[in-house]
């Protein structure tokens, strides 16, 4: 098999996927929770400096083989190339983030998402937003309240094109705004080269890591480790080393960090999220 075929079996492998495997809106349901419950949204390699390739062969290696994460590029690269496997009618997007940002504030077109064709109409899959990820694809429908296996969705229609939010403890928050433009790898690669190299992206700054559970959300924001419920209510624990870190990243995302990892992605950047939770 090239590195530039997909080896599904151990992908499914990866993510404990055991069902049919036929391009169908329960199979995509299935994958989409398996997916985003398994692998995790992180930016380590970025803050170690390492190059983010968005080949099909890096990211088998990286994500299926290496038992990382990553980010949307990333993440949501290899989700749509499994689903394109089964034989999905897949087209991906690019986004602009609007969580946590405010309304005057412009940002870029830096986030990947997905629409899937199916005979019971397009659906929207994402499976790399971080602490928000999707659990479950949508359908494309504004206006109307969707469930997902964690909180509501909706998507609305928006001078930009189309708004996805989400329902957090009961208040409508938006999370990004896209248009229906298909974009190629190499859109992404642009995107992914300014996402991980800017030195204003968050990535290049702060530890961010995500992972939906049954029932909650887990989160790691530089030194604050945070596990939240659908009811929005949430406990944070302040980390106070790398090696508390490293611990979290591996009990609760699944991520292993060796040494150099360490040496690279925390260690250096400790005493600057020390002084942000000072001030």
């Amino acid at each position: 098999m090239s590195g530039q075929e997909l080896d599904l079996d151990a992908y499914f492998a990866r993510i404990g996927y055991e069902g049919p495997r036929v391009p169908t809106l329960e199979t995509l349901k299935a994958i989409h929770h398996a997916h985003a419950l398994t692998i995790p949204f992180e930016n380590l390699d970025v803050l170690a400096k390492r190059p983010i390739n968005l080949d099909l062969a890096s990211l088998q290696k990286k994500l299926v083989q290496d038992r990382r994460g990553g980010y949307c590029f990333e993440v949501n690269a290899l989700f749509a190339a499994a689903l394109r496997e089964l034989g999905f009618d897949v087209t991906t997007l690019i986004g602009r983030v609007r969580w946590m940002s405010p309304e005057e504030v412009d940002t870029a077109r830096s986030h990947m998402l997905m629409r899937v064709e199916l005979p019971e109409g397009s659906y929207l899959a994402d499976v790399g937003f971080g602490g928000l990820t999707m659990t479950g694809p949508i359908r494309f429908e504004t206006g109307i309240e969707q469930q997902t296996p964690h909180e509501p969705r909706r998507l609305l229609e928006h001078e930009d094109g189309l708004e996805l939010q989400a329902k957090i403890a009961g208040e409508w928050t938006p999370i990004y705004r896209f248009t229906l433009e298909p974009h190629r790898r190499t859109d992404y690669e642009v995107a992914s080269w300014y996402t991980s190299t800017h030195p204003s992206s968050i990535f290049v700054q702060f530890l961010i890591a995500g992972r939906p559970q049954e029932g909650k959300w887990i989160s790691l924001f530089n030194r604050d480790f945070k596990i939240r419920g659908l009811d929005g209510k949430a406990e944070t624990r302040i980390l106070d080393s790398a090696d508390e870190i490293a611990e979290v990243l591996e009990s609760y995302f699944g991520i292993r960090l060796s040494e150099e990892d360490k040496a690279l992605a925390i260690e250096p950047y400790l005493d600057q999220w020390r002084a942000m939770s000072a001030g």
